[in-house]
């Protein structure tokens, strides 16, 4: 059995990005649902749901469907270990914002594994 980062036995996850190819008709039903969004970008819409945030991602990989995101202090370490374990890469580690990396992972199943950290 491959040891995993004990970063990973307890992630928090804290955001769904929710990839969408018409992003006003979309964001019109999920501001029905969870009042007006606190950012309102042409490539990105973000919602608070109590503390939880949901984003809708213009031009995303539709296909792919939602991906929740694990915060994790170290986002390489979590990932190797992912990979170790099975995981397979569906996109590799970026910088969103100064600090922050995403990548999205598979598991065996091609279920998207979404990890946000350092």
């Amino acid at each position: 059995m491959t040891a995993v980062p004990e970063q990973q036995m307890s992630p928090t996850i804290r955001s769904v990005v929710v990839p969408v190819s018409d992003l006003d008709a979309v964001k019109a039903i999920y501001t029905a649902l969870l009042g007006a969004p606190h950012t309102d970008q042409p490539y990105y819409v973000g919602y608070s749901a109590d503390g939880f945030e949901v984003s809708l991602a213009a031009h995303g990989d539709v296909a792919g469907g939602p991906v929740a995101y694990a915060d994790v202090d170290d986002l390489d370490a979590v990932r190797a270990g992912l990979l170790a374990a099975g995981a397979t890469e569906r996109s590799a580690p970026r910088e969103v914002s100064p600090g922050a990396r995403v990548c999205v992972l598979e598991d065996t199943d091609g279920n998207p594994v979404g990890l946000r950290g350092k």
